[in-house]
């Protein structure tokens, strides 16, 4: 049986499992959303091709699955590039389709032309260092092989994004439809890597946690995406061992715990970094990348004069930024379960720790005292909405957050809960739309938390959660102000303001038109009427809360 080229793409994609594609159609990708109509997938109409992949991005985060995106030529496949970029540093599994003019008119001059030819712009060379493959479809006699390629990346333990640009004619080029037979469209069955099967390595990892006597273990993003939040909480609580999390890491273990240490970073409260530095022999890294923010700007005081054992799926990882003294390149979760085998047949003391709670109150009275505490006063206000967050929100929320600071230190993370920080290239105007792509994944009680230069980047793709009839809840930070840059610009440009103080529009007659609800946080007495009267879990909540724009958390980042 013979279909169009068209609707053979839109097959293929249903036999990923994709349900939900997000973009906007456009005259040169008409033949695939023609082939859309009759599919049980779900085409989203976003207000910006920015936003159709950054819906793309939060689908994939909140579910695991391979998340896809269209565009159509030129200025449509363009706008796709930062929501690209995020996916790619973040290595998600994102299908991106785009149309393309007719390849016999290629270096002719034709309209929205991108194929490189006769001084048109060139779409494969703008994406080809934010994928792991594109390619441009000019014939059909090696689709099959472009597919099954394309399916090699989607569906590896390391994906990341693959475009497929389809000219208008091959889109209506007819094809056999049982090629499909022929492509790789799910998961085959995984192979071991040698690290968890290896006796040696399980040996001498075991050996050095029975010796240390204080050990931390390091958690990142690496171990939610293995699914290994349950082993490294038995680990924790079977040897009384601290956690520490990276950002992306955050909810690895329930923050709630008393052996939680909370995050890890140059943006957070210190009391992780003071631990390890001073206390810790051991450190265990699962599937963290030490980058700038975890390291504390690649600190060499952090890992100085201890034992680190670095266990990471992805070996580019292993060892990039400190030496490891053992480094185990395997899946996090089989890793864990081969240690807790061993050790369930030995018999090991558990570590005999202070008090850790105790520890991070102490530290945090301490910074206080002396002027040294990540938020001063200023940030009272945030402080009791995150407060009131933590304790109206045990479980049962996902969070997007492009704010970061905020939440790294006062959002206390459950394994219930989902917490997604823009940590790919971080890109402002991140939150809402990824959201709203997660929305799609699983209907949650939906956070995105987002200042107001972001917001102002993005805030026309509320109209796509309305369209759709998606809950979300925007938590907006108010300052008239690039609080970054403001805040760089006191600590090293000596006051030199330029480009980062703005006009806000009146963000209650935005909700109005909208037709959302407002609700606005001066004081914290307003909190108690937000959280006793708002349905968090129905329509769409515009909570706008004013901080001082002079008022900056206490870090550097040196630039």
């Amino acid at each position: 049986m013979k279909v169009q080229v068209s609707e053979l793409i839109v097959k293929y994609m249903e036999r990923l499992g994709i349900d939900t594609i997000f973009g906007m159609p456009g005259a040169h990708i008409l033949p695939v959303y023609d082939s859309l109509y009759d599919s049980s997938i779900q085409s989203v109409l976003a207000k910006h091709e920015q936003g159709a992949a950054f819906m793309a991005c939060g689908y994939t985060r909140a579910s695991g699955r391979i998340s896809a995106c269209i565009a159509t030529a030129g200025p449509g496949a363009t706008n796709l590039i930062t929501g690209v970029a995020n996916a790619y540093a973040d290595k998600q599994a994102m299908l991106i389709i785009t149309g393309e003019t007719p390849t016999y008119i290629f270096g002719k001059g034709g309209l929205q032309e991108s194929s490189g030819e006769g001084g048109s712009i060139n779409q494969c060379a703008l994406f080809e260092s934010i994928t792991r493959y594109n390619r441009v479809i000019e014939r059909t006699d090696y689709l099959e092989n472009v597919l099954n390629q394309a399916s090699k990346i989607l569906l590896s333990d390391n994906a990341g994004p693959v475009l497929l640009s389809l000219p208008f004619n091959v889109q209506k080029e007819m094809v056999e439809l049982d090629m499909l037979d022929n492509i790789l469209t799910s998961k085959k069955t995984a192979i071991a890597f040698d690290g968890p099967q290896s006796s040696p390595h399980i040996d001498h990892f075991v050996d050095l946690l029975k010796h240390s006597k204080t050990p931390v273990i390091v958690s990142g993003y690496g171990c939610i995406k293995s699914g290994a939040q349950s082993n490294v909480t038995e680990l924790s609580q079977v040897l009384n061992i601290p956690v520490t999390s990276s950002l992306k890491g955050k909810g690895t273990i329930n923050e709630c715990s008393e052996l939680s240490l909370g995050s890890l970073g140059v943006t957070s409260s210190g009391y992780a970094f003071d631990y390890i530095v001073n206390k810790a022999d051991l450190v265990v890294v699962l599937g963290a990348s030490f980058n700038e923010r975890t390291s504390y700007l690649w600190n060499d005081k952090l890992l100085a004069n201890k034992n680190v054992v670095q266990i990471d799926i992805n070996d580019e990882q292993l060892n990039k930024v400190y030496q490891a003294d053992l480094t185990i390149h395997a899946d996090i979760k089989q890793t864990l379960s081969s240690v807790m085998q061993q050790l369930n047949g030995q018999t090991i003391e558990k570590k005999q720790l202070e008090d850790i709670p105790k520890y991070k109150n102490d530290f945090e009275a301490k910074a206080t005292s002396e002027g040294n505490s990540i938020f001063q006063a200023e940030f009272s206000l945030v402080k009791a909405f995150f407060e009131k967050m933590n304790t109206q929100f045990p479980e049962g929320i996902t969070v997007f957050d492009d704010n970061i600071i905020f939440a790294q230190n006062l959002l206390k993370v459950s394994t219930k809960n989902k917490f997604y920080p823009n940590s790919g290239v971080s890109s402002l105007g991140h939150a809402i739309p990824a959201a709203i792509g997660a929305q799609f994944a699983k209907d949650r009680t939906m956070f995105a938390i987002i200042g107001d230069g972001g917001f102002q980047m993005c805030c026309m793709e509320i109209m796509t959660a309305i369209n759709y009839n998606k809950s979300l809840n925007i938590i907006l930070f108010n300052n008239s102000t690039m609080g970054l840059i403001r805040k760089n610009q006191v600590q090293s440009y000596e006051n030199r303001f330029i480009d980062c103080d703005f006009i806000n529009p009146d963000f209650k007659k935005l909700a109005d038109s909208f037709g959302i609800n407002h609700i606005l946080i001066k004081a914290e007495e307003d909190l108690t009427v937000l959280f006793n009267e708002t349905d968090f879990s129905k329509g769409i909540n515009l909570i706008e809360m004013l901080i001082d724009k002079d008022a900056f958390p206490n870090y550097s980042s040196r630039r």
